[in-house]
C-alpha cells in the first residue's frame, strides 16, 4: 500500500502544471491533445513486452527498475521546448509507466493469493491519495511560482530514494514450474478478458479526461483563476481515494458487480452535474463525484482479469492496461478535437455515452468458478 501510494506523487506534480505549459508553448486544445497522447502511447508500445518480462522477472523487480527509470522520465515534459518534444518526453515517461504499474498490480495479486486477503481496492485507494498529493504539492509550488521544470524534479527526487526502500521490502511469492503448458502469454485474449476490458474502457477514459482536462475546464468553461484551476483534479483524486478505501468493504457484502453497477450510476450523475455546472461550488461537486462513481472500476477489472486462469496473471493484467489505456489514447483527442470546434462543456460530455457502456458491461466482473485442482494455475501460490 506504501508503494501504490509513493508511485505517483511525482505524476501528480506534473498535472497541475499542464496549462502552464499548455501557455509556454502556444497550444490550443487539439494541438495540446496530440501532445499528450505521448503518455498513453509510450505505455501502449511497451505493455505487451512488459507483461511477459514483468512473468519473468516477477513484479518486485520490475517496481525497483520502473522507479528509477520513471523517475528520470517524468521529469522530462516540463524541460520541452516544443510540442514534439512534449510528446516524446511523455512517450518515455509512459513508457516506464508500464513497468512499474504492472508491477504494482501483479504484486497486489501476488498478496491477495498468497496471504487470502483482499487488498486490491484499497491498494488502489494509496495510489489515488498519493495522486492527491502529488497534485496538491504541483498546486502549491505553482502558487510559490517555481517554475515547473526545478519543481517536478525536486518531488521525483525527494520520494525515489524511500519509494526504492519500500519496493525492496516487498515479499516475493516463489512460484512452482507449472506441470502441464499453459496458454502463451503472446495468445489473443479470451472473451471473459475482452468484456473486462471494454468494462474498463469507458473508466479509465473519465480518469485519463479528469487528468488532462480538468484544469483547462475550470479555466475555459468556468472562469476558475489561480491555484483554483488544480483544485477540479484534487478533488477528484480525493473521492477516488476515498471510493477505493472502502471498495473492498463493499466487494465483500455486495459482490464486485452490484459495487460496479452503483459506483457507474454515480460516475454518470458526475458527468452530466459537470456538464450542466454553472460555478466552481458546482462543478467541484461533479468532480467528486465523477471520482467516487469511477473509483473501484479498474482495481476490481485488475482482480477479475488476474483470477481468470487461463494464463499467468501478469499476461491478463498487461492486456488489461493495455486496452484501458486506449481510453487514455482516445479521450484527450476526443475532447480537445470537441473542444477546439465547440465547447469544454460539450467536450466533458462526450465521457456520458462510454461510462453507460462501461455500466451496462458491469456483469463480466463476475467471479468465475474456481479452477479444478488439476490445473496448473490452482497449485502455483501467487503465480504470475
Amino acid at each position: 500500500m506504501l508503494i501504490f501510494f509513493l508511485q505517483p506523487i511525482a505524476f501528480g506534480s506534473w498535472l497541475p502544471r499542464i496549462p502552464d505549459v499548455q501557455l509556454g508553448l502556444g497550444l490550443g486544445p487539439a494541438a495540446l491533445a496530440i501532445a499528450l497522447l505521448g503518455l498513453p502511447c509510450g505505455t501502449l508500445l511497451t505493455l505487451p513486452f512488459a507483461g511477459p518480462l514483468v512473468g519473468r522477472i516477477g513484479p518486485r523487480v520490475a517496481i525497483l527498475w520502473g522507479m528509477a527509470l520513471y523517475s528520470l522520465a517524468v521529469c522530462l515534459p516540463a524541460l520541452a521546448g516544443d510540442p514534439a518534444q512534449l510528446f516524446v518526453a511523455l512517450m518515455l515517461a509512459g513508457s516506464s509507466l508500464s513497468f512499474v504499474e504492472l508491477g504494482l498490480n501483479v504484486q497486489a495479486d501476488a498478496v491477495e493469493k498468497g496471504t487470502g486477503t483482499v487488498i486490491m481496492t484499497t491498494s488502489h485507494g494509496f495510489w489515488s491519495v498519493g495522486i492527491m498529493v502529488g497534485s496538491l504539492v504541483g498546486s502549491g509550488l505553482a502558487a510559490l511560482g517555481i517554475a515547473a521544470h526545478w519543481a517536478i524534479p525536486a518531488v521525483a527526487f525527494a520520494v525515489l530514494p524511500l519509494a526504492l526502500l519500500v519496493a525492496w521490502l516487498l515479499p516475493v511469492y516463489p512460484a512452482e514450474a507449472p506441470q502441464q503448458e499453459q496458454r502463451s502469454a503472446w495468445a489473443l485474449p479470451s472473451w471473459a478478458l475482452l468484456g473486462i476490458c471494454f468494462f474498463v474502457f469507458g473508466i479509465t477514459m473519465t480518469e485519463g479526461a479528469m487528468a488532462d482536462w480538468s484544469a483547462i475546464f475550470l479555466r475555459d468553461a468556468i472562469g476558475a483563476e489561480g491555484g483554483m484551476v488544480g483544485l477540479g483534479y484534487s478533488v477528484f483524486a480525493m473521492m477516488v481515494a476515498a471510493g477505493r478505501f472502502g471498495g473492498d468493504t463493499l466487494k465483500r457484502q455486495f459482490g464486485a458487480v452490484a459495487t460496479a453497477r452503483i459506483c457507474g450510476v454515480l460516475a454518470l450523475i458526475g458527468a452530466l452535474v459537470l456538464f450542466v455546472a454553472p460555478n466552481e461550488a458546482v462543478a467541484l461537486v461533479g468532480f467528486a463525484v465523477i471520482g467516487l462513481g469511477v473509483s473501484v472500476g479498474f482495481p476490481l477489472a485488475v482482480t477479475a482479469a488476474a483470477g481468470i486462469g487461463d494464463r499467468a496473471a501478469s499476461a491478463n493484467v498487461a492486456i488489461l492496461s493495455f486496452v484501458a489505456l486506449l481510453g487514455f489514447l482516445i479521450g484527450p483527442p476526443v475532447i480537445g478535437v470537441v473542444a477546439e470546434h465547440f465547447d469544454m462543456r460539450l467536450a466533458i460530455a462526450c465521457l456520458i455515452p462510454v461510462l453507460l457502456v462501461s455500466l451496462l458491461l458491469s456483469g463480466r466482473l463476475a467471479r468465475k468458478a474456481s479452477p479444478p485442482s488439476t490445473d496448473p494455475q490452482a497449485q502455483i501460490a501467487g503465480v504470475l
